[in-house]
């Protein structure tokens, strides 16, 4: 599991006085304020962030050491990462996308369905990419994926029949 998380990413620059518009990756969007400090992926740069508005397509905030357009231009598509011991811990149901990304997968029957490449949403559930002998987009529910087990580092998905 990795120590930090993905919580949101830089939208582009809202305004002439350095304000960024935020896309929030928290269940709560207006929490992503709360995670203390923030870093660029690879860690070199960090940003207290302070919430000005709602805006169209997310929040809008100020950052640590950004005061110009320009300078908030420039971080467009930057994510933005909080330490794992920030966020909140999560019922047994629930995961961090960070958690299961790279998992392996098998079917019922034990056999290797190939890796979580990715996880996306698109408004009515979570969708895991699967990538193996063949590529498969399975939705991330119960009846499908039945076991998520960390530790070991694997989930068994139940796949719905091709045929059908």
């Amino acid at each position: 599991m990795s120590d930090k998380i993905c919580v949101g990413a830089i939208a582009g620059a809202f305004g002439v006085k350095g304000e960024v518009r935020l896309k929030s990756f928290c269940s709560e969007p207006r929490d992503i304020a709360g995670y203390g400090p923030l870093t660029t992926e690879d860690g070199k740069r960090s940003f207290t962030v302070k919430l000005t508005r709602p805006v169209t397509g997310g929040i809008g905030a100020r950052l640590s050491d950004v005061s110009t357009r320009e300078q908030a231009e420039a971080l467009r598509g930057t994510t933005l990462w909080a330490p794992r011991e920030a966020l909140p811990s999560l019922p047994d149901d629930e995961f961090y996308h960070a958690d299961l990304i790279g998992l392996d997968v098998f079917d019922t029957g034990g056999r290797s369905l190939g890796r979580v490449h990715a996880i996306y949403d698109h408004g009515a559930g979570d969708i895991l990419e699967i990538t193996g002998r063949e590529q498969l987009l399975l939705p991330f529910t119960r009846a499908v994926v039945p076991t998520v087990d960390l530790k070991a580092g694997r989930i068994i998905a139940d796949p719905p029949d091709s045929d059908e």
